[in-house]
């Protein structure tokens, strides 16, 4: 890690003030060069994947091909290091020249990294990489953390999900039309033109000789004939069917179906605003409402089930509100991608008119800027600061799908992704790329794990098929330590003398403020020696109501371009959008269960009662008993003022059910402290240890346990029997016990 530095008293030499640009918050230090780093960037988009597995780490892939092709100990440590820095020259070619297939990124890096070392053609390293590669069973385009990440992740997903209902659409659809076409074959058989000369002399090949009279042959035929032809009505309605089923556009022809160099092409289902989605369906709903009234009658038809008198006068009332949701999920769904910054802000208008209306599309908002402009009126073509609000008001549509992320979150929330892409109904996903281009010099990616570090761009998801309430729809358990107001994290740094520090910080909306330099007027940046006690953290002053008259000056801590530390006092124009921000944030933890509110008004009137009939029954206690005895009073002083029974858990850490780690194995990767450090912390020597199992959810501890390099980390059991998904997670932690 990177440490700034901080003098105790006056600097050996005078410090420049900081140029605006030049600021960032403290706790960036640690993040001054990604490519030298491992995390959930680059993604692969795999090619025909499915499920969890549509998009991957880099990092994941190659720990799994080390997992298979590297022995576990001293002897495989050759080719572990080689694969890992094949992997750290793909992810920067990756930065420096954008998105490539992954096999052909690791051709062209295998190669320049072979020449480097000035090794010959097969030699050993080039064996190395050549038996990893032979362990990478996937293919796809690497992609890093930009502003381009969020509408790829959501196009490739789609496209498989596309490509999945395609899959069951066609073998729906070209089931019914071979038993439809058989149908009409079998009673083609019976007529006059099947059992004619021509007809039989085609089918069985004429004589040379003129040994078989096919005229005669067909009048015998024709004698023994049987008359139960279908009926006219039933033919016409099936050739009708046929007709409708094989010229559908909504995903192209089947294998049942004739495809030629005119036939139209299929329909198109992605859109760049949300009114050319919304003209689209109503273009083709008369074609919706055809196909899935010749559907109806064809599964009608081939169990022979069609009755003209019953269903004919149903059939000629048929309309949209017919449609049933099985009906409706074998269509495609539209996807609407939209972006701050280049789509029309009235669009934000019809994206809600669009998911009020039930219908089958997603749409992705993508912000690449959350905080706005400082001036009160956002151009035309911005989404402005509201932005950040659009998913929680989306949720009040209460028939939707909803899920709010940044990019750099995208790969934890896999699963309510995918979840979200295949809800049967409307989908909302608003994701903050974290390509800013007003904080100049943060990575997209640092910038958006930022912003939900900060509370400005919390990640949550409310699914409305989970469950009957918000206890099962709602979820916030993707945000750092979401229990509390703003996460805490330790900063380490080195004072003038050489000697290292620590400084547990919060980081705050005000935190973030400072790295965008359109904020910089309302931020002032001092040295040491202007650093004085009337300065209080940000993150203290904020607990403070608003209307406290205080000359404490609120700062939070910033480095400059030589990672120097220093305070940065922040205006009143950035304090009172922090606690607009922690307003919000608390408004979504009501909804999650947390500092509810109403809960925790309820208990405060119960311990209020009970702490009123406890002096009752003390009182009248007294009354009858006299006061107590000088040594009673004295046993009571002793009792309160002994120290605390603490009992050893350390016998506990390894069951079954409580989650814990091989401390004495732990390599200090970060991994699991990065995903939750209020259940993970390190000890004095630097290992990981569970501080608290109850401090984060259970999926964080399996997807740490899944996460972590050398397996260390056994999940136990669920602490919260109530938490969504257990099924799954119980199944997922199995191999880790």
């Amino acid at each position: 890690m990177q440490h700034a530095k901080i003098a105790d008293g006056l600097p050996s030499q005078p410090e420049r003030e900081p140029s605006v640009a030049a600021l960032r918050p403290a706790l960036f230090a640690g993040y001054g060069a990604l490519d030298d780093l491992r995390y959930d960037y680059p993604l692969v988009l795999i090619d025909g994947g499915s499920g969890e597995n549509m998009f991957r780490p880099l990092s994941r892939i190659i720990d799994d091909i080390l997992q298979e092709t590297a022995a576990p100990d001293s002897s495989g440590e050759a080719l572990r290091q080689q694969v890992l820095r094949l992997e750290a020259k793909i992810r920067r070619r990756v930065m420096q020249s954008g998105p490539c297939q992954l096999t052909d990124l690791w051709r062209d890096c295998a190669a320049e990294f072979i020449a480097q070392t000035g090794e010959a053609p097969f030699g050993p390293l080039d064996v190395n990489l050549d038996k990893a590669r032979q362990s990478l069973y996937v293919d796809g385009l690497v992609i890093d953390c930009d502003d381009k990440t969020p509408g790829q992740v959501l196009v490739h997903t789609w496209k498989a999900m596309h490509q999945a209902k395609a899959r069951v659409f066609r073998k729906k659809v070209d089931g019914l039309t071979l038993r439809l076409t058989d149908i009409l074959k079998s009673d083609h058989m019976k007529s006059d033109e099947a059992h004619g000369a021509e007809a039989l002399a085609s089918s069985m090949g004429s004589s040379g000789d003129g040994s078989v009279d096919f005229h005669a042959l067909s009048a015998v035929l024709a004698r023994a004939r049987p008359e139960d032809r279908l009926p006219q009505d039933r033919v016409e309605r099936i050739q009708n069917v046929l007709r409708v089923l094989q010229s559908q556009l909504f995903y192209g022809p089947g294998r049942a179906s004739k495809s030629g160099p005119k036939q139209p092409k299929p329909y198109s289902y992605t859109f760049e605003s949300c009114a050319s989605a919304l003209d689209a369906n109503r273009d083709r709903l008369r074609d919706v409402l055809d196909f899935t009234k010749a559907l109806t009658v064809a599964e009608l038809e081939v169990e022979n089930k069609y009755r003209p008198e019953l269903h004919d006068p149903i059939f000629e009332r048929f309309d949209e509100s017919d449609l049933t949701a099985d009906q409706i999920g074998l269509l495609p769904s539209a996807l609407v991608c939209l972006r701050d910054g280049e789509t029309d802000a009235t669009e934000i208008a019809r994206a809600f008119e669009a998911l009020a209306c039930g219908l089958q599309i997603t749409v992705l908002i993508q912000t690449d800027d959350i905080l706005g402009a400082t001036s009160p009126e956002p151009p035309r073509n911005s989404f402005g600061a509201g932005t950040t609000r659009i998913a929680a008001m989306a949720m009040g549509l209460n028939n939707g799908f909803v899920l709010q992320s940044s990019s750099a979150h995208l790969y934890r929330m896999r699963d309510n992704l995918v979840r979200g892409m295949q809800y049967d109904g409307p989908t909302l996903i608003s994701i903050y790329s974290g390509a800013t281009v007003t904080a100049p010099g943060v990575p997209a990616y640092i910038l958006s794990a930022a912003a939900t570090e900060s509370r400005i761009f919390p990640a949550f998801t409310y699914d409305p098929s989970a469950g009957p309430d918000w206890a099962h729809r709602f979820d916030l358990s993707n945000n750092p330590q979401n229990t509390v107001d703003w996460p805490e994290h330790e900063l380490e740094f080195e004072d003038v003398k050489g000697q290292r520090q620590s400084e547990k910080i919060a980081f705050t909306f005000a935190d973030f403020a400072i790295s965008d330099v359109r904020y910089g007027r309302f931020c002032h940046s001092l040295a040491q020696a202007d650093w004085t006690p009337g300065m209080e953290p940000a993150a203290d002053w904020l607990k403070l109501p608003p209307e406290t008259n205080s000359n404490q000056k609120p700062y939070v801590f910033g480095i400059d371009s030589e990672n120097r530390l220093r305070r940065t006092v922040v205006d009143d124009k950035i304090i009172e959008a922090a606690r607009r921000c922690n307003d919000a944030w608390c408004r979504l933890q009501e909804l999650a269960g947390i500092n509810n509110s109403h809960a925790l008004r309820l208990l405060a009137q119960d311990r209020l009662e009970r702490e009123v009939a406890a002096r009752a029954a003390e009182n009248t206690q007294s009354t009858l008993s006299g006061p107590p005895s000088v040594a009673a009073q004295l046993a009571k002083v002793a009792e309160d003022a002994a120290p605390p029974v603490v009992t050893d858990v350390a016998t506990d850490e390894q069951t079954e059910d409580t989650p814990w780690i091989e401390t004495a194995r732990c390599t200090t990767c970060n991994e699991c402290t990065q995903i939750n450090s209020e259940l993970f912390a390190y000890d004095e020597n630097m290992q990981a240890y569970v501080v608290n199992p109850d401090g984060g959810t259970y999926r964080q501890i399996v997807e740490a346990a899944e996460s972590c390099q050398v397996s260390i980390i056994h999940p136990g059991q669920p602490r919260n029997p109530q938490e969504p998904n257990l099924v799954d997670l119980i199944e997922r932690a199995k191999s880790f016990h």
